[in-house]
């Protein structure tokens, strides 16, 4: 069994893409656990503000069998092949970690860890959040020591409930039951 941990981003329809796609991952590698939403600015291109956050899952299944359903998730929501990275959109799903993996790419980059773990603030503060002992598999540091040091002087994001977005509300049980 491994922990992986996933990037959630929408700048378009953002709480009903969020809060389906939330369903849709417990629906497909079961009990999550899930990080505060938060509100921040376009990264790269001016565009309407995401709701992020992140996900994290025990599996068995391989790099490429979570990654082939994150698409396939992403597909339902509008995001098609050609969306370019900087740009509006439905819905993101990043694999960032895979258990304490370390997995380069054919040109010898390295793709996991995801690099955007410690770059953007929107990435690594619901990480840290939700996983704030855990140790990025390359540094050592816990993502909470990442966090503590991160340069906030740019940053420019909010924490904001899930419940703004519907998320783990149940309905009422009927009456009589």
């Amino acid at each position: 069994m491994v922990r992986a941990f996933v990037s959630i981003g929408s700048n378009l329809e953002r709480e009903r893409h969020i809060r389906e796609a939330l369903a849709e991952l417990e629906e497909s590698f079961g009990e999550l656990s899930v990080s505060s939403l938060y509100e921040s600015e376009a990264e790269g291109f001016e565009g309407p503000p995401f709701y992020n956050l992140v996900v994290g899952f025990d599996t068995e299944l391989t790099v490429e069998q979570v990654l082939s359903r994150l698409k396939a998730i992403e597909r339902r929501h509008g995001r098609g092949p050609e969306s370019r990275k900087f740009a509006s959109r439905t819905l993101d799903l990043d694999l960032i970690l895979y258990g304490e993996e370390v997995i380069q790419d054919s040109q010898g980059r390295i793709v996991l860890p995801r690099e955007d773990i410690l770059r953007y603030a929107f990435v690594l503060e619901p990480l840290a959040e939700i996983a704030p002992n855990l140790r990025h598999p390359l540094s050592g540091e816990t993502y909470q020591a990442l966090w503590q040091r991160f340069d906030r002087r740019k940053v420019r994001q909010t924490r904001l409930p899930l419940a703004l977005i519907g998320y783990g509300r149940r309905p009422p049980p009927a009456p009589g039951r």
